[in-house]
């Protein structure tokens, strides 16, 4: 009984042996500073709780790192923990695919060890080993063959593997009998299976950011920092975008970053100036516009930005002082840049300038100099009619809107909107009643989208003016539809019905009016004005006094003409 027991023991320690030696000679070889390369991933919401895992490897000495992308989703922070055991913060993204559940990131660790990728795909039928993490042990590798390998993109492959692996498993790489990568273990559809699968990590190795990446949903899908691209020029394009994607404290990072990797670049001292601006921080902006102009290769452009900050600053933050920036410094700073390269943009920020300094004859003079060049277009029109209209010269203005108007043809573009508007308002000011409605009609039609109560009162008015008066009633209807809640849209239809002599339809707006706003004296004026007209005097001299009461100047003038 006793032998038979010494010899089931062997047997036992037997098996035993093998199944911890089962990695042939040659894949001991390079299995345990393969295991060094193995990571577990864990990922974090913003409230600290752990989100998702999975398992990764390092792909270069750097810390550039692969593994499945799932765990990143919604993710606020992520860590990854070596084969040491040591703890490690993932930087920022470098690349994502959703469809094929892969990442590449940046881990910040110094000194890495990488996984060697097999530059030929593995052939079918050849054996291919899993390497799960396993910390501070020897690891446990997983043989198995390849089975078939389906080609994607061209140029990578998809492996269906003949091995026993399980979820837990997800993203450790799978390595030929060289101990080099050739895949990224994906998840299998049962959880355990007899075959498994795993993307050609040559294909996460190639994922990259490029400029547009700031807009990809896969990346936008966790909060964690997302790589800027290596070119300078994707890089710019990313920085400029990103400002409508990140918020603050993501964009203030991103310019910090940016600043980091082309120290000697003006355009990140001058993004982050604009928001240290933005801030009201004038002198943080103002050190470093400085900067920019040191290190920038284009420094006429640098002078342009710095001269744009302080005439921004002087237009929308001029309750804000800040006394080394003026116009007539920002005036310097356009003049420095036309100097260096005589742009015609750079005399349109000057005439701009001027206009903000009400030097208003020496603007014109510039746009009208500007339309004589590559900056003859509708805005140059406008801003010299906008000049001549502060100095008093209506007509003249008027004949720049024309000019301006008249860079389009019939049928106008949307473009021309801005200047049709401009116009009518213009002529309507110049008591020109129906070509201002006129204009009106032309922005309508290209505006019918965007339009609101406003411009309906506005052409209103001028319809009125212009004794089109079934149009105004129109429009001012249209309006009260609009925004109902407006009491001066319905005093002015009542004063329009009163006026056209439809008294009872006057009599029901004016107590609409009351209704809605019962302090206005407006509504007991109209009331009181179209019971007077329509021979209900009595009831019309008792709104009349008490739209008096109320303040209305008009009031006594009527109780006057229709009490005798």
């Amino acid at each position: 009984m006793k032998k038979n027991t010494i010899h089931f023991a062997k047997a036992m320690l037997t098996v035993c042996l093998a199944l911890l030696t089962s990695l042939p000679a040659t894949a001991q070889s390079w299995a345990k500073k393969a295991a060094g390369a193995v990571f577990t991933l864990k990922t974090f919401a913003a409230d600290g709780t752990l989100l998702g895992s999975s398992n990764g490897f390092f792909i270069s000495d750097d810390g550039q790192a692969v593994s499945s992308f799932a765990p990143f989703r919604n993710a606020q922070r992520a860590v990854v923990i070596d084969a040491q055991g040591k703890e490690w913060a993932v930087e920022c993204l470098l690349g994502a695919n959703d469809m094929y559940d892969v990442a590449k990131f940046q881990v910040a660790t110094k000194k890495a060890t990488a996984l060697t990728m097999a530059a030929q795909t593995a052939t079918v039928g050849s054996t291919a080993w899993l390497l799960p993490y396993a910390a501070k042990k020897a690891p446990a590798g997983i043989q198995g063959t390849v089975e078939a390998s389906e080609q994607f993109q061209e140029q990578y492959p998809y492996y269906t593997l003949s091995m026993a692996a399980n979820d837990q498993h997800v993203g450790c790489p799978v390595l030929n009998d060289n101990g080099e990568a050739i895949g990224i273990l994906q998840p299998s559809a049962g959880g355990q299976s007899a075959k498994s699968f795993a993307v050609g990590c040559r294909f996460a190795r190639d994922l990259h950011i490029s400029g547009m990446s700031i807009n990809d949903p896969v990346l936008n899908a966790t909060t964690i920092a997302k790589a800027l691209p290596d070119n300078y020029d994707d890089a710019l394009l990313s920085l400029f975008m990103s400002g409508s994607v990140m918020n603050q404290q993501q964009y203030d990072d991103y310019i910090e970053r940016f600043i980091a990797k082309f120290p000697n670049a003006a355009d990140g001292y001058v993004y982050r100036a604009r928001t240290a601006m933005a801030k009201g921080d004038f002198a943080a902006a103002d050190a470093d516009m400085q900067q920019a102009l040191k290190v920038a290769e284009k420094k006429d452009d640098a002078h342009y930005q710095y001269a744009q900050m302080m005439y921004q600053k002087a237009a929308y933050q001029a309750d804000k002082p800040y006394e080394p920036w003026s116009l007539d410094r920002a005036l310097q700073e356009s003049q420095q840049a036309y100097t260096l390269n005589p742009l015609p943009v750079y005399r349109q920020q000057q005439a701009q300038i001027l206009f903000l300094q009400q030097k208003y004859d020496e603007a014109y003079q510039i746009f009208m100099e500007l339309t004589k060049g590559e900056l003859r277009n509708a805005d140059t029109y406008y801003a010299a009619a906008q000049c001549k209209m502060q100095q008093g010269d209506r007509d003249a203005s008027i004949a720049l809107l024309d000019s301006a108007v008249n860079m389009f043809t019939k049928p106008y573009v949307k473009t021309a909107a801005p200047y049709l508007l401009a116009r009518a308002q213009a002529l309507y000011d110049a008591g020109k009643y129906r070509p201002s409605v006129n204009d009106y009609n032309e922005y309508e039609q290209l505006m019918a989208a965007q339009l609101n109560a406003g411009f309906y009162f506005l052409r209103e008015q001028a319809e009125l003016q212009g004794h089109l008066f079934q149009q105004a009633l129109n429009d001012i209807n249209k309006a009260i539809e609009m925004d109902a809640s407006e009491p001066v849209y319905l005093a002015e239809k009542a004063s329009l019905l009163v006026r056209v002599g439809m008294h009872s339809e006057a009599i029901e707006t004016a107590q609409q009016l009351i209704r809605l706003s019962p302090d206005s004296s407006d509504g007991y004026l109209f009331l009181g004005l179209a019971q007077c007209l329509n021979k209900q005097k009595a009831e019309g001299l008792k709104n009349l006094t008490k739209a008096k009461e109320l303040g209305h100047a008009q009031a006594q003038s009527l109780i006057d003409k229709y009490g005798k």
